[in-house]
């Protein structure tokens, strides 16, 4: 849907083939789609609402009356004519309802003040593409006895266990005895407490937080939720501007009352908003370029939170008259407190510069890209965070794509750089009937999508682990940044390799494994699943195959995306088709299984059901509690609506 809201003179001078492998890159293009005509033409088989469907909503919105009112009031700022305005692919990823308050009592207020208020409505409902009140809210919310049970200022009420997206600053993912009384033994014990189904949903991809009494988790539509953790009731709610993707993210409890929650939403704002009520402290746009987006949770450390910055131009870049490519990755240092930016550190130093044109006449800049969609860790010996970039947007490639870096905490400063693969500058013009914008590179798209983590050897070296979408697991020596070991794990490719989040304990590594097909041949057969690797040599140590159940269930797949945890000794691995899967985790025998494709009770009424676990919201723990976030409706994975609340007897 993205492409086929560009421009229409854009639209027109496209072939269908280059529009249906824009469109398939559009919905894949955060996983790194190659837009190969195969791969096109896989996917438009497997899945009947790829191209018709998006035809069909893409007529349907420019029949709206309010697309005349934008393209006189809006078009001019968004359409490319004033650089930090958002573009139009990022204005559909709103809400109407977040677009009208926009317009009436926000940031565009006086730009919209030369329309009415029933033109005001119709351009809100044209960018968000549904009418207004559609998705009106149908949550349970807790009575008033409950729900003020958030407002109180003791510190108990609000603890925290866990403040970050990794468990620990470490990103390691593995939760012990000390947080839950979960294990492999009693796993199997597990029994649904509620379900809990989003506003407008089909995907549930944000990590959930227990705070105190309550579970906070973002949404597909844009909000941020305080649920009751008995009850599943809604305590409180805040309105983003976007979809929030990221992870919850908190201080410590303060008797003092001032404990804050932080996050990010696609359109690239980080926010921190009070635990107790839910009221908005501050919000800051991490870049000020267009097309900036938040993929990764910001890590809190000290009175810091680090956010890391992606984009969505990968996406424009199918557009033959679209300039590409100007945005590169950085990680933002913000005053907790405040929001004040500290320090920006970019991943490419050097400011995208104009490179001559491309054949449809438009300015080719570069070099651009090597962005970040992973949540960083933090070091505290060395006082540095670690991430992993993805491919360049555009030529020349550069040393610091595909590649693990480490930034000083306190200055922002580069420490040291070490590349998992050179020369990897890649967009979704590659492989269409019009490549004008595809670098000379073309690829292979080998982002570290998962986020780094720190693991210590026997001997007390520290290491820095990261994964690549090519299937290989590096570890990198934390001081100097040389590469200790290499190990392929998986396959690899364009949804290939590792995605979201790998994990560890004090013995070994765990590798979720996605080789999702996807239409291209390779030399190295498919091994989805979850590998366990020794932290010393990263030697394979046992591989669970994850089996192929989808019976030509449409959207299911073999293999592992989603973030793993580990809980105690298991690890906890959810699927591409629905189902969650334990592993011990010394020998990688199977413990635990739950599909949760199948219809769940709601505690207001109706039913919901998930999907593909996906994205980087792998399951939770706390006490006898287990959180599980299934759906994941876009890059051709099984679309669900699921918030599961798991308890041990």
């Amino acid at each position: 849907m993205l492409f086929t809201e560009t421009r229409g003179a854009v639209v027109q001078r496209l072939q269908a083939s280059l529009f249906f492998s824009s469109v398939l890159c559009a919905a894949f293009f955060l996983a790194g789609c190659s837009a190969t005509n195969s791969v096109a033409t896989a996917a438009e088989e497997l899945d009947p609402n790829s191209l018709q469907a998006i035809n069909d909503r893409a007529r349907e919105r420019d029949a709206l009356p309010g697309r005349a009112h934008y393209e006189a009031s809006c078009a001019f700022c968004h359409e490319g004519e004033i650089k930090r305005a958002p573009h139009r692919e990022m204005l559909i990823l709103m809400t109407p309802e977040t677009v009208l308050q926009a317009m009436t009592t926000g940031l565009m207020a006086t730009q919209a003040a030369g329309l009415t208020d029933i033109q005001k409505r119709e351009v809100a409902e044209y960018i968000g593409g549904r009418p207004l009140g559609e998705a009106a809210a149908t949550y349970a919310r807790c009575d008033a006895e409950t729900a003020a049970n958030a407002d109180t200022d003791g510190a108990e009420r609000l603890a925290v266990r866990t403040q970050n997206w990794g468990f620990t600053p470490d990103n390691k993912r593995h939760l012990n005895a000390d947080v839950t009384s979960v294990t492999k033994d009693n796993a199997s014990d597990l029994r649904t407490r509620w379900a809990f189904a989003f506003d407008g949903a089909n995907r549930a991809r944000s990590q959930p937080l227990f705070v105190g009494d309550m579970l906070v988790t973002g949404s597909h539509n844009g909000e941020v939720l305080a649920l009751d953790q008995e009850s599943g009731c809604v305590r409180w709610s805040f309105q983003a501007s976007s979809e929030v993707r990221t992870a919850i993210v908190s201080d410590e409890a303060s008797a003092s009352g001032e404990q804050q929650l932080y996050f990010g939403d696609v359109l690239g704002n980080a926010y921190a908003i009070s635990a107790h009520t839910g009221e908005l402290v501050w919000r800051t746009r991490a870049d000020d370029h267009p097309n900036a987006t938040i993929t990764g949770t910001p890590s809190l450390f000290e009175d810091r939170l680090y956010v890391p910055v992606s984009a969505l131009e990968v996406s424009n870049a199918v557009d033959p008259l679209y300039e590409c490519c100007t945005f590169r990755g950085s990680v933002v240092a913000m005053d907790r407190r405040s929001g004040k930016i500290d320090w920006q550190t970019y991943t490419i130093a050097e400011v995208p510069a104009a490179l001559g044109k491309n054949p449809s006449g438009a300015t080719r800049y570069g070099p651009s890209g090597a962005v970040i969609w992973n949540s960083p860790s933090i070091d505290e010996k060395r006082r540095r965070l670690y991430v992993g970039t993805g491919e360049n947007a555009s030529s020349p490639a550069t040393d610091t794509s595909d590649a693990l870096i480490a930034i000083d905490l306190d200055s922002g400063a580069t420490v040291w750089i070490w590349q998992g693969t050179a020369n990897d500058a890649w967009n979704t013009a590659c492989g269409t009937n019009t490549p004008d914008n595809c670098p000379k590179e073309d690829g292979p798209d080998y982002d570290f999508g998962a986020a780094t983590l720190i693991v210590t050897t026997e001997a007390g070296q520290d290491l820095v682990i990261g994964g690549q979408k090519s299937g290989l697991v590096h570890a990198v020596n934390a001081d100097t940044g040389k590469l200790v070991w290499s190990q392929r794990v998986g396959r690899g490719g364009i949804q290939g390799g590792v995605h979201f989040g790998i994990a560890a304990d004090g013995e070994r590594i765990y590798v979720p494994i996605s080789d999702m097909s996807d239409g291209r041949s390779y030399p190295t057969p498919d091994r989805p699943g979850v590998h366990a690797l020794d932290i010393e040599t990263g030697e394979s140590l046992w591989y669970a195959q994850t089996p192929d159940a989808c019976a030509g269930r449409d959207f299911c797949h073999p293999g592992i995306s989603q973030s793993i945890s580990v809980i105690n000794d298991m690890v906890l691995a959810g699927g591409m088709d629905g189902v969650m899967y334990g592993y011990e985790a010394a020998t990688g025998e199977q413990v635990f299984e739950l599909d949760t494709t199948v219809a769940f009770d709601l505690a207001n009424g109706g039913t919901t059901k998930g999907g593909s676990f996906g994205g980087a919201a792998g399951p939770v723990a706390q006490d006898g509690l287990v959180v599980l976030s299934s759906g994941y409706g876009l890059y051709n994975h099984m679309p669900g609506n699921l918030l599961l609340m798991l308890e041990l007897p």
